[in-house]
């Protein structure tokens, strides 16, 4: 293979090994070879088809937003459609309607009869059962708007859509829109459900008398717990807009609502528990630093602090964390994504103990880390 040549500008000196193997695995002599070449040819297609998918992402994504603004897997429900029935509810010529609705199929979410219908595959149900993930995947388009120009975006040169989409969280403490902010507190709670599931699945309140949830929206996560821990007393507290919400909901009469600022207000007293779900990630270091020696100060000694987010991967990234939320967070310029050994630092300089990440059953969806206040042994 001496005749394989370097790329075009591919300068042959002064390059460590990784780089003469990455110059290697650049040319376009050895790729030829390695396609026919037995041994490495089936790796060769293998990373062929993923760099494509990673190609065409912006395809599938629009795909996707297409399939479910149109409600598409609604309707496939009921049994399978052709695409003239489909096309007709969506106001989508037939031959267009196909195009889509393949797509679809070749993405995983849809599969095509025996007649040449199109029905539902296990993945385009979930689709549709999975709470709050339409209105997640609808919301998506003010981030496609601030990601249109990716360089400019990185550089911090956009003034995002994102961060003016829930300005009642940041920076406002509450004084923007009511109805950004129901808005805001209905997307949370659709979707706390699935989080407060497989916080849930981790954690432990044997013991606990009552669980604070700051930030927690309407109160979805806490009912939860409460569901799961009959002995078990709660306190909700968020903003006064967001709780006002809460109050009008079906809340359990162990439940204490309370109304206020965790940067200004000081925190209700009583709880040996308290929670934070999917709070820290909307929040700068410093921000997230004051709440966590608040929420410390808080608690009794020998109380525990649950914090239940998406997370990064740390010295390992995934996209979830790292080629999702932490795009997310950024382009809503207040917070970041932090992985879970960030999280367990910070909760350590805040003087908490025993900080521990218990292993995840969905890491995509939360992430949990589980901390407790230091008892008094004098």
């Amino acid at each position: 293979m001496s005749d394989i040549s370097l790329p075009a500008g591919a300068s042959s000196t002064k390059l460590t090994v990784s780089g003469r193997f990455n110059r290697l695995l650049a040319a376009p002599k050895f790729q030829a070879w390695a396609a026919r070449f037995p041994l490495t040819r089936r790796m060769v297609r293998r990373d062929g088809e993923a760099l494509f998918d990673l190609v065409a992402g912006f395809c599938h994504s629009q795909v996707l937003m297409a399939l479910v603004d149109l409600r598409v897997p609604s309707m496939l429900m009921d049994g399978p459609k052709g695409a003239t029935a489909l096309g007709h509810r969506c106001r989508i010529p037939t031959d267009r309607m196909a195009v889509l609705l393949r797509a679809a199929v070749s993405m995983g979410l849809l599969k095509i009869t025996r007649s040449g219908d199109f029905k539902l595959s296990r993945k385009g149900a979930a689709l549709v059962g999975v709470p709050g993930l339409r209105e997640m995947i609808l919301h998506h388009s003010v981030l496609y708007a601030d990601l249109a120009d990716p360089v400019a975006f990185f550089r911090g040169e956009v003034e995002t859509q994102l961060a003016g989409f829930w300005p009642y969280v940041f920076g406002a403490d509450g004084q923007g829109d009511p109805q950004v902010a129901a808005t805001y507190s209905d997307l949370m709670a659709q979707s706390q459900l699935m989080v407060a599931q497989d916080t849930l699945s981790v954690v432990s309140f044997k013991g606990a008398r009552n669980l604070m949830d700051i930030g927690g929206g309407t109160g979805a996560f806490l009912r939860a717990a409460l569901v799961a821990t009959p002995d078990l007393r709660g306190t909700l507290f968020d903003l006064p807009e967001v709780v006002a919400g809460a109050q009008k909901a079906d809340l359990s009469d162990r439940i204490n609502v309370a109304g206020g600022s965790f940067r200004h207000d000081p925190l209700p007293k009583g709880a040996d528990v308290i929670s934070l779900i999917r709070v820290l990630y909307d929040h700068a270091d410093e921000t997230v630093a004051a709440l966590l020696s608040k929420v410390y100060d808080a608690l009794p000694d020998g109380g525990k602090l649950i914090i239940s987010e998406p997370m990064t991967g740390g010295d390992t990234p995934h996209r979830a964390g790292d080629a999702y939320f932490s795009l997310y967070t950024m382009a809503m310029r207040t917070g970041k994504a932090r992985s879970a050994d960030e999280i367990m630092q910070a909760c350590q300089a805040a003087g908490f103990i025993s900080v521990s990440a218990p292993k995840s059953p969905r890491p995509f969806i939360t992430s949990v880390v589980v901390a407790e206040k230091r008892p008094n042994i004098l």
